[in-house]
């Protein structure tokens, strides 16, 4: 018989879920050592070593190497990742208040990685924004935006939280799709610290390509997540 039908097994696994769902272990708490939550949820220690396991599989905990197990903070926004939409629009589906710390924005010259992501050699400065977008008031994501300082003049940056929009009402274009690229990073010295990550942190990199319906590439974007925030996952299908 697999444990997965072992009776006691599965009254356990349900139960500890249960008190992780209610709010009796608080996101980002330490877990009583497994012989101790063995006695409190009557398995023996084998039993709660393999639930923590499960849990572990269910991401509903995390192992940290030599520190313990500790309760994962459910993330505001959880998504496909073939789904397009400004941070403002993720923020917004979460339920959450979408706001923007701005940390600095000015025109540089392309260098040749920007003129091959833009596909043009006539770019002649790029208007680099970086900027904190915060969910009810808590830094989640940090924000580095390129555009085309000749198509959106950095001067109107500030007129938009969302540059979707922003790019939209200065050009009348929408965009279509994007070309991302999904990087785990672990602690970033600059970044993680204004996200508030703890040092054994991840973040979630995201780098996108933008383009519009008539596929000119208008925006690129290096969006870093915080992982207990964001969780993204993908659809494949058999070709």
């Amino acid at each position: 018989m697999s444990i997965d039908d072992n009776d006691q097994f599965k009254k356990g696994l349900t139960h500890i879920r249960q008190d992780i769902e209610r709010g009796d272990f608080l996101p980002n708490e330490k877990l009583h050592p497994p012989y101790e939550l063995a006695k409190t949820y009557q398995v023996s220690r084998e039993m709660m070593e393999a639930i923590i396991d499960r849990l572990v599989e269910e991401r509903i905990v995390s192992r940290r190497l030599g520190v313990g197990v500790f309760v994962n903070p459910k993330p505001i926004y959880s998504s496909g990742i073939e789904e397009l939409g400004s941070v403002s629009e993720m923020i917004k589906k979460a339920g959450k208040v979408p706001g923007t710390q701005y940390v600095a924005a000015e025109v540089v010259e392309p260098t040749e990685v920007d003129l091959n992501n833009f596909n043009s050699l006539d770019v002649q400065t790029i208007a680099r924004v970086e900027r904190v977008r915060t969910a009810d008031g808590e830094p989640v994501v940090y924000c580095i935006d390129k555009v085309d300082n000749a198509v959106v003049p950095i001067s109107h940056i500030h007129s938009q939280d969302s540059i979707f929009k922003l790019i939209h009402a200065y050009t009348g274009k929408s965009i279509d799709y994007a070309h991302a690229y999904v990087e785990p990073i672990g602690y970033h010295e600059k970044i993680s610290a204004i996200l508030n990550c703890g040092p054994d942190q991840a973040l979630l990199l995201l780098k996108q390509m933008h383009y519009t319906k008539d596929h000119q590439p208008i925006l690129y974007s290096e969006n870093y997540f915080r992982s207990d925030a964001f969780q993204f996952h993908v659809v494949r299908k058999r070709t």
